[in-house]
């Protein structure tokens, strides 16, 4: 079986040589004592890999490569189900064998064995490859942001989709983590790296599967999905990147082929591999078939990936910040407040914004300070990350997640400096109703403000004379065609802050209350 590996495949007498001689050739049922000898191959920048399906491409063979740097040949032996893939550097060749080693690679979901070839590099008749080399350079091109060459073989062959998947996630009402993103889709491949940032005042995540057509099966199946019910919204494009390059793994940034990169504050990362998600922790679920957990899965229904608690569990099983009950109270602790100014009331309508407040305490010994407690963890976690570092009334407002797992209220007559308040049966609750638009409408402070349910006959002159009465200079104004909703935009965010704490459910008349929050558009 040893000389007719290439059976099927027409190769030049170099190439016969080549490979009738490689012990790498052999078919995986081969004797133990061939099996060995495979084993023991030395590294090499060149990898056999078997048992491929029938129907494979080239670009499915090379994308197995991608993640782990440039890809510089390919010969396919279709007749016998193998591939030979060139990497650009032998610690390439390394990092991906070691990584498959602990995480089964699969093409078109059947498995496949990858090992060192015994030759140092490839040696391809181009004529003969001449398809292969034409999707290699395609791939290549897109690698290194050039346009493909001009010959007219190549130009037919457009580049494939990217193994990479830029992800949106619109109406962040609860906290998405890279673990959870992480989750989700390795139900559809072996998700290799993730990047997430903000920008435009939006989440979005960059993530790399180990297969373009992977990355297609999740863009068909979860864009559009809601991750929790009626909010956070996937919006999944291909990226123009073909390889992400991830410098540390921390809450921000992944690499799941590198669990030994730092974490950028100067440690080396985390050894618990359940959080890393590394190939012996959350990537095992996806190679032993696990995928997503139950609590996880696509319902059928309401077009979200999972209800508000399933997801908010899975947050925590992914060791973050989640609901209340899983060892994370929805208590913050905001500090720095300008203790003439602050009121119960004003954080209730500030804190709100982002959650339903339950209470709130500011503290007796130490007035620039106050507890809130929120309906759970994600609420509170959505407030911190929008509201720490705010300035309100003039003083920067520190939050940070309190120990306290709630607030309590004082008992009957102690509480004369009327420090305390309990929110808990309040009307302005927000985030009652489940699939408000509320839930589609929270934004970071902004110097711009939606105004609704405005009373008819009230003009712009009186909204500006309003707003301008809170203490701020309004900028701009405008009102939607009903005129019931507008937008108004303060000279500063410190300025819009406080309007919206002194006129959010300002009472009009006509049982008409202005509804106020934050505006992502301008004017």
């Amino acid at each position: 079986m040893d000389g007719d590996v290439a059976v099927g495949v027409k190769r030049g007498s170099d190439e016969l040589n080549m490979y009738g001689s490689s012990p790498n050739s052999m078919t995986a049922n081969g004797s133990d004592s061939k099996k060995q000898r495979l084993d023991e191959s030395p590294p090499s920048r060149v990898l056999h890999i078997r048992k491929l399906p029938n129907e494979v491409s080239e670009t499915e063979v090379i994308a197995l490569g991608l993640p782990f740097g440039k890809v510089t040949n390919i010969l396919m032996l279709k007749g016998k189900n193998q591939a030979f893939l060139e990497l650009g550097t032998e610690e390439a060749a390394i990092t991906m064998v070691n990584y498959y080693t602990a995480v089964t690679p699969q093409v078109r979901n059947t498995p496949v064995f990858i090992q060192y070839s015994n030759h140092k590099e490839l040696k391809t008749d181009s004529a003969l490859n001449q398809r292969a080399q034409a999707v290699l350079q395609a791939v290549s091109a897109v690698q290194d942001g050039s346009s493909p060459s001009s010959d007219p073989g190549v130009l037919d062959l457009a580049p494939p989709p990217s193994p990479v998947l830029r992800i949106i996630i619109d109406n962040m009402f609860y906290p998405v983590t890279l673990d959870v993103l992480q989750q989700i889709f390795s139900k559809f491949g072996t998700v290799m790296k993730i990047i997430t940032f903000t920008k435009n005042n939006q989440f979005q995540a960059l993530l790399q599967f180990s297969d373009p057509v992977n990355a297609q099966q999740a863009k068909l199946s979860l864009d559009g999905q809601n991750i929790y019910n009626s909010c956070c919204t996937l919006r999944i494009d291909f990226s123009k990147l073909v390889n992400l390059n991830v410098k540390y793994n921390n809450d921000k940034s992944r690499d799941y082929t590198r669990p030994d990169l730092p974490t950028g504050d100067g440690e080396s990362a985390s050894k618990d591999h359940s959080l890393l998600g590394t190939p012996s922790g959350a990537l095992a679920s996806y190679s032993s078939g696990g995928g997503y957990s139950s609590s996880l899965s696509l319902s059928q229904g309401g077009g979200a990936i999972s209800p508000l608690s399933a997801a908010a569990a899975a947050a925590a099983a992914a060791g973050r910040v989640a609901l209340s009950g899983s060892g994370v109270s929805g208590v913050l602790l905001a500090s720095n407040l300008n203790e003439e100014m602050v009121t119960p009331q004003s954080l209730f309508t500030l804190f709100g914004v982002y959650g339903d407040v339950q209470r709130v305490k500011i503290l007796y010994n130490k007035k620039d300070s106050a507890l809130i407690q929120l309906s759970d963890g994600n609420q509170a976690q959505l407030a911190m990350s929008h509201l720490n570092g705010q300035k309100v009334f003039g003083k920067v407002m520190r939050v940070t997640l309190s120990k306290h797992q709630t607030v309590a209220l004082p008992r009957e007559g102690l509480d004369d400096q009327l420090l305390t308040k309990d929110f808990s049966g309040s009307p302005l609750h927000r985030f009652k109703k489940p699939g408000s638009k509320n839930f589609q409408n929270i934004f970071p402070p902004s110097a711009t403000l939606h105004l609704s349910n405005i009373r008819d006959g009230v003009g712009e002159d009186d909204l500006r004379l309003l707003f301008s009465n809170s203490g701020g200079t309004v900028k701009a104004f405008k009102f939607f065609q009903d005129r019931k909703m507008s937008l108004i935009q303060m000279s500063s965010v410190e300025e819009a802050i406080q309007a919206l704490m002194d006129l959010h459910n300002y009472d009009m008349g006509g049982n008409h209350h202005l509804k106020v929050s934050f505006s992502k558009s301008t004017i």
